[in-house]
């Protein structure tokens, strides 16, 4: 492989300031948090993954909420909020189901209140990363077609069962990716998800799949891949992190002793190419603009991680 060093730099550059500020922000520091305007103006997502808002949603209201659930609701829990990604469109369900399980999911009642959530012009989706969108079930109506899609998994394929005796991230990530709707992307988001449950406990550093953004990240950051894989390039990353903050003279502050997973390290190639699009705009790509500004926000919070990970607080 061929790197494009200033780029490749870059990339362990951005994973520690990024740190930096979360850590900051944590720790009640006034901005600015950096000293880098990139970062000052746009938002970006943590070099953790599990520090960003959503996941932190997930796993304090939808997998650890102070109750205890079997492996068929959990499952069923975390899938059905990841397909809609959105925080509100989960206390929206709450609301008019109460606790949600896979017991009281009916298709026609669920639909009818996100039908009625679209029609009065309510966001029923994330944005920040699109889910497939086809007609796949034959419904006009894209929370429809997803609704069926939970539908078929749990009801009549019984896919908790699969998912819970699977050994291996990557044997669930082939079984969800079966599924319409469901595409490389959006399989290895759901099984990183999964496995932030203490109903599973895949091994994290044997899979991991190149999103669309990471590929661009990854075009930008090496001329030539020679005979690795995107996700060679991943595992590369993840396995020579400690030298490279070493070599850069980094000071990179872990989540306890926890070092950036595959995910982690793909997530941050996928927010390389972002930045280079402000700092390198020459390294041309589809994308050529960041399109969210950064905007703080009010809420705070505190941070969860899985009890499996022995972590608890986070060393500022």
């Amino acid at each position: 492989m061929i790197k494009r060093q200033e780029i490749y730099d870059l990339y362990w550059y951005f994973a520690c300031e990024r740190q930096n500020i979360f850590l900051k922000k944590l720790n009640g520091d006034l901005q600015p948090w950096t000293n880098d305007k990139i970062l000052q103006e746009y938002k970006f997502c943590n070099s953790y993954r599990v520090n960003d808002r959503v996941s932190q949603y997930l796993l304090k209201n939808v997998i650890y909420n102070d109750k205890q659930y079997n492996y068929d609701d959990m499952i069923f829990r975390i899938i059905l909020f990841k397909l809609f990604n959105k925080e509100s469109t989960w206390e929206l369900l709450e609301k008019e189901f109460g606790d949600i399980n896979l017991k009281n999911f009916n298709f026609k009642k669920y639909s009818e209140v996100l039908d009625s959530a679209r029609k009065d012009n309510i966001k029923i989706y994330n944005d920040a990363y699109i889910s497939c969108a086809t007609k796949a079930f034959g419904f006009d109506k894209k929370h429809d077609n997803h609704l069926k899609l939970l539908e078929k998994m749990f009801v009549v394929d019984k896919i908790q069962d699969k998912i819970i005796n699977c050994i291996t991230m990557e044997e669930a990530f082939k079984i969800l990716k079966s599924y319409p709707l469901i595409g490389d992307f959006m399989a290895y988001q759901l099984v990183t998800d999964l496995n932030y449950s203490d109903i599973i406990n895949w091994k994290e550093d044997e899979f991991t799949v190149a999103g669309p953004g990471s590929k661009r990240g990854i075009k930008k950051c090496f001329i030539d891949k020679g005979d690795m894989s995107d996700e060679d390039i991943i595992r590369y990353m993840y396995k020579h992190q400690d030298e490279e903050f070493k070599r850069l003279n980094l000071n990179f502050k872990k989540i306890g002793n926890r070092s950036l997973q595959l995910i982690d390290c793909q997530n941050i190639f996928c927010e390389l190419d972002k930045y280079c699009r402000q700092a390198f705009p020459n390294l041309k790509s589809n994308r050529k603009k960041i399109k969210k500004k950064y905007v703080p926000k009010i809420q705070k919070i505190d941070y969860l991680y899985p009890p499996k990970w022995r972590v608890n607080t986070v060393k500022h």
